[in-house]
């Protein structure tokens, strides 16, 4: 781990070509481990290759662990681990389009990780198959994909690895719904969870509402567009750069020039307030989005259609299970969420205490649009707190009685 972060080119004609050659030479000579341990420069995948790679500040934890493993269906899939303390396992589940690195981001001066870290969590950081950091992100999948394979195959691994009975969940977004629709498929092994900003059920703004009603994702579809991307390349061919100049004329808001940004609403609508920002963190937006494929997006535009979780063929299957959510869940909400309103989470809060009984909270965040919740200038302090509060209270299996039969009840301690 330290010779990867001495690396150092010699003969360079500039500063920046020194950067460009080291950056390149580590990526080749380590791949995953350089990127993982090294935490000198910024990913090989950035939307401007005429910009330097970006130094970065190493993170107040240890030395993290990767495992790669494998899915029922062959696909493969990593976790890394950053052993904080004797808490328990927590597992990080990212959204679409995205990886984990949003909650490992070093441009805030406190990312999640680091804040579970330092609280004394074993944090696990899961990239599923939507993660862009691996191949899996380029292939068509389904939710259903994610739900039904790439939970069960982590929870058993972090089980497996900690020799652990359970473990607790913080998903976000895509990663929030596919982990409901995991749970109301059977997973078994999870204690507690933190969903954040979507659950069982979607209640969308109007723009997003009328993307849906309109079938654009389908209708791309049969375009033979089979995925979105939030990278902006300046050398790429005539057709994105054709996008590029078109999306120009698609407001973003907030007056924002950033070509990223522009792909980034287009592709979810306003996933951030600028505000929540600073300047580091959205001039390294090209380092956490990326592809995104459109079965992905035909899924979620058919349960918003349907007003909650179903499968890709629009089949309820998911509903009928919420009995084995009876878990403790803390439902998180942006006040201000232009993807998902938090009218959302409080039909999947109150439909599931009238099935469960009281084992949920709910909290609005005022302010915050939706992922600026996870990577936000202040989020340390107006929203990790409250992660924190709800993953201490199911920190140990003995906090609370069993609930695996829907019938027990819970007790915060």
């Amino acid at each position: 781990m330290h010779q990867l972060t001495t690396i150092r080119a010699t003969n360079a004609s500039n500063k920046l070509e020194s950067l460009k050659t080291e950056a390149r030479f580590g990526r080749f000579f380590a791949g995953i481990l350089f990127e993982v341990y090294g935490s000198v420069f910024a990913k090989a995948s950035v939307f401007n290759p005429d910009l330097p790679p970006r130094k970065k500040r190493p993170l107040r934890t240890s030395a993290p662990q990767v495992h790669f493993f494998k899915t029922a269906d062959g696909v493969q899939l990593r976790l890394t681990r950053y052993a904080g303390g004797s808490k328990g396992p927590v597992v990080l589940a990212h959204g679409l389009g995205v990886s984990s690195l949003i909650f490992a981001i070093d441009t805030v001066d406190t990312n999640l990780v680091e804040y579970l870290f330092e609280h004394e969590f074993d944090v696990w950081l899961l990239d599923f198959r939507a993660s862009i950091d691996l191949p899996a992100a380029a292939s068509q999948f389904t939710a259903d994909d994610v739900a039904t394979k790439d939970y069960p195959a982590a929870v058993d691994k972090v089980r497996e690895l900690t020799g652990t009975g359970s473990v607790q969940v913080v998903a976000h977004c895509y990663g929030s719904t596919t982990f409901c629709m995991a749970m109301c498929a059977g997973l078994k092994g999870v204690r507690s969870a933190v969903c954040s900003q979507i659950a069982t059920h979607i209640v969308a703004p109007t723009a997003n509402r009328i993307r849906t009603g309109l079938h654009l994702p389908e209708f791309l579809d049969q375009l033979g567009v089979t995925s979105l991307n939030a990278y902006v390349d300046t050398h790429a061919d005539w057709l994105n750069r054709l996008y590029d100049r078109t999306l120009g004329l698609y407001a973003v808001g907030e007056h924002c020039n950033n070509s990223v940004c522009r792909r980034i609403t287009f592709m979810y609508a306003q996933l951030y307030r600028h505000e929540q920002l600073n300047e580091g963190t959205h001039n390294a937006l090209h380092e956490m989005f990326g592809i995104a494929n459109i079965h992905a997006f035909e899924g979620l535009a058919v349960m918003t259609r349907k007003g909650h979780i179903v499968a890709a063929d629009a089949a309820d299957v998911y509903l009928p299970n919420l009995e084995c959510m009876a878990i403790p869940i803390a439902f998180l909400h942006a006040e201000k969420n232009e993807c998902f309103l938090p009218r959302s989470t409080e039909v999947s809060y109150d439909l599931l205490r009238q099935t469960n009984g009281d084992l949920y909270s709910r909290s609005v965040i005022p302010g915050y649009g939706h992922i600026d919740c996870i990577f936000g200038r202040n989020a340390a302090k107006d929203v990790y707190p409250l992660i924190l509060k709800h993953l201490d209270a199911t920190s140990q299996v003995g906090n609370y009685a069993s609930v695996l039969d829907g019938r027990s009840t819970w007790t915060m301690t």
